[in-house]
């Protein structure tokens, strides 16, 4: 893969130079984690249904999500239920719950079917000394004891010492090495409960944690507080973390979380990494879960958003009329088909040009002189000022029979 794949992306010819890329350790494979059920649920305002749970599910499998974190099965008997009913069924993904580092919530994950568990804890001294108000002591021995028995259980545990980035690094490392010594890890998470990891900061937390624990798998859970968390999980991938914790559109606690589609249609264009996962599935992925939320998308929001593929002023409209049949990519950093969006569209408004024009004509078979093209244009610039707005076909071919009049 390059910086140009003829179709599919053209991005700049600089995020594959050799010696931007030199530094990079990105694993043999990368794997998502998608949270949108647990974490996602968590943006204020969210609350899914049973169905809509096992739905989504189903699509994040059909996807190629390699795992699906399902829910926090303590929150209601509703939430075990759901998350039980897609462990039972039977999806390519892994299925895991969210857990408190105790016991009772290890065996309630086991009778969900679940084959593993985010287990959680307070990863930094001032969150749990003044938010938690437990002792480092009282931590560990609470995660020795519920990380064995979820072993005896048969679980996989990936540890998750919450806000973890603002830790001090011996603190969490001291913290980690006792519930590997005493308790049982599969693997780690790094988790930026705040968002807060610069791009370069978590690459360099990601080295440190890898140098001290070497083989233990290690897994990203990045928020977007200051709208890092895709530079920052994709940062942290290519320092070498293994799975990357996403949610679809990126909902989340407060600003969100890394969302899944920007993480890997970034990855693929732009560092030629490919994650397995189908990305032609993102539009209607996304739509799909926003419904469920009840949560509008951005229109212009990068991936998923309705109106990233259309334009309405006059000179990038010309633009591409004349290489929309020959070479779209001149026009655009990706094809809409590699995200499942639909063909792009230009639109009309106080922007517009006479492409705009020409193309509505077309597209609505209509026809006028050659030489009232200009005031044509002239009437749909008023008419979008006056209006405040992008015109509809109604209003254009009421503009198109007044120049008859």
């Amino acid at each position: 893969m390059g910086f140009h794949e003829k179709g599919q992306w053209w991005v700049s010819p600089s995020n594959y130079d050799p010696e931007v890329v030199s530094g990079f350790n990105f694993p043999k494979k990368i794997e998502f984690l998608d949270t949108t059920l647990r974490d996602g649920e968590q943006q204020p305002g969210i609350i899914f249904t049973k169905e809509e749970k096992v739905a989504i599910a189903k699509k994040l499998s059909q996807a190629g999500v390699q795992r699906i974190e399902a829910g926090t099965p303590a929150v209601l008997k509703e939430d075990a239920e759901a998350i039980r009913e897609i462990s039972d069924l039977g999806l390519n993904s892994q299925i895991y719950a969210f857990v408190r580092n105790m016991v009772k919530d290890m065996e309630l994950a086991k009778s969900c079917g679940v084959q593993g568990v985010i287990a959680e804890i307070i990863g930094s001294e001032h969150l749990l000394k003044y938010g938690k108000k437990w002792t480092i002591d009282r931590a560990i021995s609470a995660c020795i004891e519920a990380t064995t028995a979820a072993k005896e259980l048969g679980l996989k545990v990936s540890f998750f010492p919450a806000d973890s980035s603002r830790a001090d690094m011996n603190f969490l490392m001291d913290t980690v090495q006792a519930v590997v010594e005493g308790g049982h890890i599969d693997s780690l998470v790094l988790v930026d409960t705040f968002g807060v990891l610069s791009p370069e900061g978590a690459a360099h937390r990601v080295r440190q944690l890898k140098k001290r624990f070497p083989h233990i798998p290690l897994e990203i859970h990045f928020h977007d507080d200051f709208g890092m968390g895709i530079s920052s999980t994709i940062a942290g991938l290519a320092a070498g973390a293994e799975v990357a914790h996403v949610t679809v559109n990126g909902i989340g606690e407060r600003a969100g979380g890394a969302q899944l589609e920007g993480v890997a249609l970034a990855l693929k264009t732009m560092y030629g990494v490919d994650t397995g996962v189908d990305m032609t599935q993102f539009k209607s992925l996304s739509e799909f879960v926003a419904q469920c939320a009840r949560m509008p998308v951005s229109a212009t929001k990068p991936i998923v958003g309705d109106d990233i593929f259309l334009w309405e002023t006059g000179l990038p409209s010309s633009l591409w009329v004349n290489v929309k049949d020959t070479d779209p990519l001149v026009m655009l950093p990706y094809s809409w088909e590699m995200t499942g969006h639909k063909v792009p569209q230009l639109l009309l408004s106080k922007k517009s040009g006479k492409d705009n024009i020409k193309t509505w004509l077309e597209k609505c078979n209509l026809s006028v002189p050659e030489d009232m093209l200009g005031e044509l244009l002239n009437r749909v610039k008023y008419k979008s000022f006056e209006e405040h707005r992008t015109l509809h076909e109604a209003d254009f071919r009421a503009i198109v029979a007044s120049l008859s009049k």
